[in-house]
């Protein structure tokens, strides 16, 4: 009998997103150190592969205003990693960073430290962006198109290659006091003449454990899921029901062999949230308390307008749908945000239906249609849901995105980690050196 697919955990920090719920009562802050170090510690304590952090480049916006619904201020990515990884000793590192506004030689540089100082834990989620809202903060501004901005990236990851590559294995300091290197030729010269980059120079970083980063990627479209396959080590999905996670799953694995690589060489871990009750008719009436702390009316209006495209203040959020159709022209009501919505208008007909079918009001409608996936019942239900998952081949494990900061994975780890343990489907223990070593075995 064949051993069982093991299951594969991540953990995102609650941050600014929809499902944060910062009104309750045991909400915590976002910005306190001892807010990561719970955090991590908890994930580590799970035996969780990594926890990684998001990136907000921009305040956003809704109706002109810094969009009151966000918790305004996040810590500097990198500044917080480092911190982690001096109260941590297994859980790897994660870290959201654009290709579009930041140079290679800078990020190679980082994530070539983290690695250093965490012993091999460091993980790089690669994320691009054309808005042009957003790149009013830089000196690139917003130019990109869409359609090149995987083109930047994957030259922005082949020169951070090319400098992690550039130290030998041997090249190490014969006598630090002396701050004297084995041999200058194990040290060697970087030079690339691309479309976006002219790099030339030596890096100065030595060789960091893993070599490189751990890669993340969580783009959906062709050319996004052909730079997974071509590059990532993971890949943040979407795509969380059975259906279409093993739809993705066979699509996304099924290009890898083209550029030399094994499926097994990528894990596709899709986000997913998580209730837990004493019973299943507990879980499901936390699981709706949860929904409507994430979905007040404000929220459920605001989300409507980034549909809508037009201000719908006036209208009840407990009411019917407006009789209005969505503005397609009214697509930066909201700046800031990732539009996973193309086509506004068909989305409106779409949710005009559900409505009208299951006599839904906005707010309800927002639940409804805003939902992660997400795991409801007891402990023992809640590890069986996500063993048949990753059985089924729909994903490798998932990315928890708990509403609570920070303590939002105390009894997930506390009370379903020992269920998927007893299942055979979960580690007993961290195996590997790096990050690299425990998530792709």
């Amino acid at each position: 009998m064949s051993a069982k697919k093991q299951v594969h955990l991540a953990a995102h920090f609650p941050g600014v997103n929809n499902t944060t719920v910062w009104g309750d009562p045991e909400s915590g802050s976002q910005t306190d150190f001892s807010s990561f170090v719970h955090f991590a510690h908890t994930a580590e304590r799970g035996l969780f592969d990594f926890l990684f952090l998001a990136e907000g480049l921009r305040l956003r916006e809704h109706r002109g205003r810094i969009h009151d619904l966000d918790v305004v201020g996040r810590p500097d990515t990198f500044t917080v990693l480092n911190a982690l990884a001096a109260v941590t000793t297994h859980l790897g590192l994660g870290g959201t960073i654009n290709t579009t506004f930041n140079e290679p030689y800078e990020i190679a540089t980082q994530f070539a430290s983290l690695d250093h100082l965490s012993g091999g834990r460091a993980a790089w989620n690669l994320v691009t962006s054309s808005d042009a809202f957003t790149g009013e903060n830089f000196r690139r501004g917003g130019f990109l198109k869409p359609e090149q901005r995987y083109d930047r990236a994957a030259e922005i990851l082949e020169v951070a290659k090319k400098l992690w590559d550039s130290w030998s294995d041997d090249a190490v300091l014969a006598d630090q006091r002396a701050g004297v290197f084995a041999a200058d030729s194990s040290i060697g010269w970087v030079a690339h003449h691309g479309e976006q980059f002219d790099v030339r120079g030596r890096f100065g970083v030595p060789r960091s454990p893993q070599g490189y980063p751990v890669l993340l990627q969580s783009g959906d479209s062709d050319a996004g899921r052909e730079f997974g396959a071509a590059t990532a080590d993971a890949i943040f999905s979407r795509h969380g029901t059975l259906e279409s996670g093993q739809a993705f799953f066979k699509d996304l694995k099924g290009r890898m062999p083209r550029y030399g690589r094994h499926p097994d060489d990528l894990k596709i871990l899709p986000a997913a949230t998580f209730v837990l009750g004493d019973t299943a008719s507990d879980a499901e009436e936390r699981a709706d308390h949860v929904r409507r702390q994430q979905v007040g009316g404000q929220t459920a209006i605001a989300f409507l307008e980034q549909v809508w495209g037009r201000d719908l203040s006036s209208y009840d959020p407990d009411g019917p749908l407006p009789d209005v159709d969505p503005d397609p022209e009214g697509v930066s009501i909201t700046r800031g945000r990732v539009r996973h919505e193309k086509d506004t208008v068909a989305l409106g007909k779409q949710w005009r239906e559900l409505a009208e079918s299951r006599n839904l009001s906005i707010r309800e409608l927002i639940i409804e249609t805003t939902a992660r996936q997400s795991f409801i019942g007891t402990p023992s239900q809640v590890a069986q849901q996500i063993d048949d998952y990753v059985q089924a081949d729909a994903s490798d494990g998932f990315i928890l995105v708990p509403h609570l900061t920070p303590g939002g994975l105390d009894d997930f780890v506390d009370k379903v980690i020992p269920e998927l343990q007893n299942r055979g489907s979960y580690r007993t223990a961290y195996t590997g050196d790096t990050l690299r070593d425990n998530l792709l075995t």
